[in-house]
């Protein structure tokens, strides 16, 4: 297909409808065709940065042997009784229990 190429060809606004000659309107980003003083470049809010994705896990993790795991607490948790600290020192408590009778067959 031939399209007009002579300098004197007009073009109609997609925004404001006023006639501009061709070869100074501008097409926009999301495929109007404008007059010079209509255009604005992109705004970059329209095409945001995708944010990286945060790791999930560690590949192969092995614990460090030196650490017992009790130097940096996350949290703890106070109590009124004993040393204050729940899980600080263990302390045992005796327990009886009874189930009953239990039969075992075999088929």
């Amino acid at each position: 297909m031939a399209f007009a190429s002579n300098s004197r060809a007009w073009g109609i606004c997609d925004i404001t409808g006023f006639r501009y000659r061709l070869r100074d309107m501008k097409k926009t980003w999301n495929g109007l065709l404008v007059g010079p003083d209509q255009w604005s470049p992109k705004e970059p809010q329209l095409s945001p940065v995708p944010t990286p994705v945060d790791s999930q896990a560690l590949r192969d993790p092995r614990p460090d042997p030196s650490s017992d795991g009790n130097e940096n607490p996350v949290f703890q948790v106070f109590s009124g009784f004993g040393d204050g600290i729940i899980g600080g020192v263990l302390q045992t408590t005796p327990m009886n229990s009874t189930l009953g009778k239990v039969t075992v067959t075999t088929t």
